[in-house]
């Protein structure tokens, strides 16, 4: 028997389908946030909007994201799951975008967050190495 072949992730969809950021209470404890907290379930629209107000040439770390994006909807933590998840959907856009010729500066700049020696950019498409690439770019752009 043959074996199925996975269909490609279509990011596109994926980034529009998710539902709005929103804001639950846990009751049991969950990736390393405590029973009892507040906690925001993001969305790749949000993360997208953070990331494109990040100044060019500069980095924010995956907590400094999750703190403040929790800290602007009033929760305690930002979920760290699928804030990596969504952090790949967004990347996984801009990467496509640059792809069908998007100049650098008009995607989001998923790699002011994404660290090339990150889970997410492991995950990536274009790989840890490109990240690197495109921070270098981004960097130098930011220079001159």
């Amino acid at each position: 028997m043959a074996e199925k072949k996975k269909k490609p992730t279509d990011w596109r969809k994926r980034f529009g389908a998710a539902k709005d950021p929103h804001v639950v209470m846990l009751h049991t404890d969950f990736a390393g946030v405590k029973a009892g907290n507040t906690m925001l379930i993001s969305s790749p629209g949000e993360i997208a909007n953070y990331l494109a107000r990040i100044p060019q040439g500069e980095t924010r770390t995956m907590d400094r994201l999750r703190n403040e994006l929790a800290r602007k909807a009033g929760a305690d933590a930002m979920c760290p799951v699928t804030t990596a998840i969504y952090l790949r959907v967004v990347a996984e856009v801009a990467l496509a975008d640059l792809a069908e010729g998007k100049p650098l500066d008009q995607v989001v700049p998923f790699w002011r967050v994404v660290t090339p020696d990150s889970k997410v950019a492991a995950k990536l498409s274009c790989g840890p190495d490109h990240v690197a690439h495109l921070i270098a770019l981004d960097r130098g752009q930011a220079a001159g």
